[in-house]
């Protein structure tokens, strides 16, 4: 006996799909940036302005309604103040621990680096910590609408 095929529709007429053939692997789509915000802007190629013109840091000194910040105008010079008075506590610290016993002399000539270098890098994440909050602050100033007095 011959079988018949099955008439025209029925679930065993459907074509079986080829096992060895494989759906093409497309690229993701490019990222785009969400609609809302504008890309940030670029630092320059040679990095920050390292010169700090002394105008201008007595006028945003003396600049009451706060337009201007002064603290990446003024950061520069206090972490190298921090350091020179750290070395300076370093030698005092040095000469009374020698002065009292060689014993302790020798710690603190061997300890007191340490501790200095500890105490760089306290005032160091401090000072880029409050740079930061200001450069966040400057970037926001800058993208808001300007005030209207009213």
């Amino acid at each position: 006996m011959t079988e018949t095929p099955p008439p025209p529709g029925h679930p065993d007429d459907r074509q079986q799909p080829d096992p060895t053939r494989q759906a093409p692997i497309l690229p993701p789509p490019p990222p785009s940036p969400p609609p809302s915000y504008s890309p940030a802007p670029q630092p320059p190629p040679d990095g920050p302005a390292q010169s700090v013109d002394p105008a201008g840091v007595l006028k945003a000194l003396f600049d009451f309604s706060f337009s201007t910040f002064i603290t990446p105008k003024v950061v520069r010079f206090v972490y190298m103040l921090a350091t020179g008075l750290l070395v300076v506590a370093w030698l005092a610290w040095l000469a009374a621990g020698f002065a009292g016993s060689a014993a302790y002399g020798l710690l603190v000539l061997l300890i007191g680096p340490v501790v200095m270098l500890v105490y760089l890098a306290l005032i160091r994440m401090t000072l880029e910590f409050y740079l930061a909050i200001t450069r966040m602050s400057e970037d926001i100033h800058h993208r808001l609408p300007p005030r209207t007095t009213g």
